[in-house]
Order: structure tokens, then sequence, then C-alpha cells
């Protein structure tokens, strides 16, 4: 073996321990439709409903509270907005993304 392919194959080695070493990455994008759910992240990125998984505190849901002995059934409605900012993670080396919640401020 060639001193420059060896040191190829070292480099590609090390390129993919630091790859390994990073599971995933946040992303912070503006919620550009509502239904069907679409996240722009850039000028030529717009993520679709299909490649997102929600967390239920960016969706309408029904929960259950006790008020003074009695249970009762409530709509939280938390359904993202367009123009809202979201925060989400980055499958590793894949396509999906998780949306976690809204931003308040990017700093």
């Amino acid at each position: 073996m060639a001193d420059s392919d060896l040191l190829q194959v070292i480099r590609r080695i090390a390129v993919q321990t630091v790859a390994a070493g990073k599971p995933c990455d946040y992303v912070i994008g503006t919620v550009k439709k509502e239904n069907p759910l679409e996240i722009s992240v850039s000028n030529s990125l717009t993520l679709y409903e299909e490649f997102l998984d929600l967390l239920r505190n960016v969706t309408d849901f029904d929960t259950e509270v006790t008020i003074q002995g009695s249970r009762q059934k409530f709509t939280v409605h938390n359904s993202l907005k367009e123009g809202e900012k979201v925060l989400m993670i980055q499958k590793p080396k894949g396509q999906r993304y998780l949306i976690l919640d809204r931003v308040v401020s990017e700093t």
C-alpha cells in the first residue's frame, strides 16, 4: 500500500470517528404552513410533514384534570402556527426531524 493510500484510509477513519461522536444535531426552523405541516429551515430547505415527528407539546391534545374532586376532560390547543420558530433534533444520517418545542429566543 502506498503512503498516499494509507493516508487516505486514516483520513476516512478519522472522519467516520468524528461523525460517530455526533449522534444528532439541533436545527431551528420556522413554521411555513400549518396543514399539512411544513417547516422552513433555510431558503433552500423546507421539511414536509412526512419527515417530521412531533412531541405532544406542539400538538392539540386531550387531557384530564380534577377540579374540586370532579374529573374533567379538556382539549389543549397547542398546535404549531404559521410563523412560529421551532427547535428540532435531526436524526443522525437521516432525513427525519423531531420537533421538541417552540423557540422563545435565539442566541
